[in-house]
């Protein structure tokens, strides 16, 4: 009832259309129910021994075309405005998802997998679509066939309609049965097909990788194996629904045999008038329709209610990270940032990933993270905009808890450039604009400049419009870094974070682009991680992470003297260079 509460709330914003559906579908019903009324007038006073009685035959025939007319124009309106109806609610329902799906944090995204996501987003809606526009329509139909059925049926012959209506609840508890074991199996298909697209979004964004190992063999195995189990699933819904619609004909055919049988029965003791006899099986007809329809709904439901039910399992999960009550808007930040006693560790986990960092930066101050991989250096920034939230420990911007502060004003103020270069679809200046939508041609232009993107983007065809294709590949991984340290430059934020941001230019641009960030860094406060230390020998102050949390902290200099950790890295590097 929860679930069927929060589906029917979705019909809210659209009350006058489903009204205005349920009313033509319910007149469309009524008029197929006149029909073998008027031809049953038709063979009981039309035609007799006499001849035919012309005026009662046009007459007839005046009310059969104004009745077409009518249950063609409710037709066309359930028809069009119903699923256009639908496609509103399926729309409205994608939007939140998406919107839900994109407050998850990191955390949810981590092992989250992308393929499946978007199945939710596009199959499992158009099967709630389907529900949602044919459910209640095919309910009312149904309704009001089925009920004007039986009192006509009642006033012609009541022993042959109790001879249907006696059949009918058996129908209605095989069908009952049948369409949960049609929904499981629906569910099961969609969760396989979500397999499938999470196995070929997985393929297909590393081709690249597939192509280089020549491993297109090893791809082929894994669908294979994914498109195996699927076969599998629809084999066995198909199993299903083969019992339940046969079933269900089964009966209808039951019905039809045992009003023939009973009529019969009734002529031959003239109980029962062979016009009358002719009426009911018309009648029957139209009773069997809705039948049929009910079949059809309660298909659309067990598949609507599936796709639902997943649709919810991501409304279910509840965001990690979220604005607290009364959290704070700041207009500008000076970008003191304080980690007090911070710990982190993932969901799940029991090592933590670092513990008990106590670190102070001042506004202004250039920090360089440095240590071998794993010890947490890109985690630690990630905790500042808050995209994974730590542990334990206090993280403060300019003295406020990052908790008491709004998600959207905490990063409108940090700038990140991220190790891993991600372009969107679409043109360089869509691109850099990205880092402040609604910015002028000469804003974007200044950005790349600083970027020392400018010059190579002006060397392709289109320049600045020209498109870069699918996270980026008709550039060059320097390229895409520098397009992505635009979008930085344009931003503008307070506090800066840069991953790796110089590691996939060449010398050349790498001297550019440091020189531009540290003109930009000026009076911002900037947090670089970086392997290559030959690029922060500048920095104000440099922290060594290692596992057991901060190891060294001071300037170049000083940890050089000091000849620790920092120092041998430093010179393996130079050494390496050398």
């Amino acid at each position: 009832m929860e679930t069927l509460k929060k589906f029917i709330a979705y019909y809210k914003p659209y009350k006058k259309a489903l009204f205005a559906d349920l009313f033509f579908a319910s007149l469309a019903s009524v008029t197929v129910l006149i029909y073998p009324l008027l031809v049953n007038q038709i063979t009981r006073n039309a035609i007799n021994d006499k001849g035919i009685a012309t005026d009662l035959v046009l007459k007839m025939a005046g009310i059969f075309l104004f009745l077409m007319v009518i249950e063609y124009v409710s037709n066309f309106y359930t028809d069009y405005y119903g699923h256009a109806m639908g496609a509103q609610i399926e729309s409205d329902m994608r939007s939140e998802l998406f919107g839900h799906v994109q407050k998850l944090s990191f955390q949810y995204h981590d092992n989250a997998r992308t393929g499946q996501l978007m199945s939710r987003i596009t199959t499992d809606l158009f099967d709630i679509s389907e529900l949602a526009h044919h459910g209640p329509e095919d309910a009312m139909i149904s309704l009001v066939r089925i009920i004007g059925s039986f009192i006509i049926l009642v006033n012609i012959n009541g022993l042959l309609a109790l001879t249907i209506f006696a059949i009918l609840p058996c129908m209605i508890i095989f069908a009952y049965h049948y369409s949960i074991k049609v929904k499981n199996t629906l569910k099961k298909n969609k969760e396989h097909i979500a397999d499938i697209n999470a196995q070929i979004e997985d393929s297909l964004s590393g081709i690249r990788i597939v192509q280089s190992f020549a491993n297109e063999k090893v791809e082929m195995e894994k669908f294979r194996s994914s498109n195996r189990r699927f076969l599998e699933s629809r084999k066995n819904g198909y199993r299903v629904e083969a019992l339940f619609f046969n079933g269900l004909t089964a009966f209808i055919s039951f019905i039809l045999i045992a009003v023939v049988v009973v009529g019969a029965v009734l002529v031959s003791y003239n109980r029962l008038q062979l016009t009358e006899l002719i009426t009911f099986l018309l009648i029957l007809n139209t009773l069997i329709d809705p039948v049929k329809r009910l079949v059809n709904f309660t298909q659309n439901l067990q598949n609507g209610a599936a796709g639902f039910e997943r649709f919810m399992e991501i409304l279910a999960v509840q965001p990690d990270i979220t604005d607290v009550k009364d959290a704070a808007v700041i207009s500008h930040a000076k970008g003191r940032v304080e980690f007090e006693h911070v710990g982190f560790r993932y969901a799940g986990e029991l090592n933590d990933v670092f513990k008990n960092i106590n670190l102070t930066v001042s506004p202004g101050e250039y920090v360089a993270l440095v240590g071998s991989s794993g010890v947490g250096k890109t985690t630690l920034c990630s905790l500042i905009p808050r995209f994974y939230e730590a542990s334990e420990g206090t993280i403060r911007i300019d003295g406020t808890d990052i908790k008491n502060i709004k998600l959207k004003s905490l990063r409108e103020h940090i700038g990140i450039v991220q190790q891993e270069v991600y372009l969107f679809s679409g043109t360089i200046k869509e691109n850099i604009m990205y880092g402040k939508p609604g910015a002028t041609d000469e804003e974007i232009i200044s950005a790349a400049k600083k970027a020392n993107a400018h010059e190579f983007i002006m060397g392709l065809p289109g320049g600045y419009h020209a498109y870069i294709g699918q996270r980026g590949v008709k550039l060059s991984g320097g390229q895409k870094q520098r397009i992505s340290i635009a979008r930085i430059f344009l931003k503008n934020p307070s506090i800066l974070i840069l991953d790796e941001a110089t590691s996939a230019l060449d010398s050349e641009s790498e001297n550019a682009v440091q020189e531009s960030f540290e003109r930009l860094a000026e009076d911002r406060t900037s947090f670089v991680i970086a392997h290559r230390l030959s690029t922060i020998k500048k920095a104000d102050r440099i922290i060594v992470l290692s596992e057991q949390g901060i190891a060294e902290e001071g300037n170049h200099a000083t940890l050089m003297e000091t000849n620790g950790i920092y120092a041998k890295y430093y010179k393996m590097q130079y050494n390496q260079a050398t």
